[in-house]
């Protein structure tokens, strides 16, 4: 990026607790500055023109846009900050909502895949910031996942999810899982998506305990992986 007068990040948000987590404090520390935008709610014109989108993570589809229309405005921003090149992060919904904008499809994927496990990274995830999440077990929170994008670098996957993370130049990353989990606040997950996971049969207090035993690694692995990421992002055309 330019200058700091510049910095300026919008986070397009779909649910309160599903927010930054560990990546705003990295963002204030580089001199950001950070607006959130409720999706449905707010205009999305900041969105157009902040130097950073930050599309996060909710329990909708990107299928549903006849239950949330504003699924379509989403996706023509994204369309259009895509096109431009203009730097854009996707988060779980945010990284299929980009992968919908690109031309790809999302559908269920077959199961939930909830809980903690490490990436599988393609040899381009290896040379790409997310080596730094290399081993570390990350968030994993879907029950469905997007097919790769026409023109995208595949960076990741698991063995419940081929497609785990995408990249487009240096300007646009998709992450279907959740590196920027703050584990402190955990809590709020597992009480918003009650529902979720009783029928899915998971038990909070496994997410309890991985959360515990994983957050401080990932927090650090994510740090680290953000900041490359962000270093090395274009200069907004």
């Amino acid at each position: 990026m330019t200058t700091a007068a510049r910095k300026h990040a919008v986070v397009l948000q779909h649910v309160a607790f599903e927010d930054l987590g560990t990546l705003q404090p990295l963002l204030l520390a580089q001199g950001w500055t950070v607006q959130v935008l409720q999706a449905g709610v707010d205009p999305l014109e900041p969105a157009e023109r902040a130097d950073l989108l930050v599309v996060l993570g909710g329990p909708i589809s990107v299928n549903d846009t006849a239950l949330y229309p504003f699924l379509a405005d989403s996706t023509a921003l994204l369309q259009h900050r895509l096109q431009q090149q203009r730097p854009t992060l996707g988060i779980c919904l945010g990284a299929q909502l980009m992968a919908r904008a690109l031309g790809a499809t999302v559908a269920a994927s077959g199961g939930k895949e909830i809980g903690f496990a490490p990436l599988l990274l393609t040899e381009d995830g290896q040379r790409s910031p997310l080596q730094a999440l290399q081993g570390i077990p990350v968030l994993h929170w879907h029950g469905e996942a997007f097919e790769l994008p026409e023109g995208a670098q595949r960076l990741a996957s698991t063995p419940a999810c081929r497609h785990q993370a995408f990249a487009v130049g240096h300007h646009a990353l998709a992450l279907q899982c959740h590196p920027e989990l703050d584990a402190h606040p955990f809590e709020r997950w597992l009480i918003g998506h009650t529902l979720e996971l009783a029928q899915a049969g998971i038990d909070p207090n496994d997410l309890r305990a991985q959360a515990r035993r994983y957050g401080a690694p990932l927090a650090a692995a994510a740090n680290a992986m953000f900041a490359q990421w962000l270093q090395h992002l274009p200069e907004n055309p």
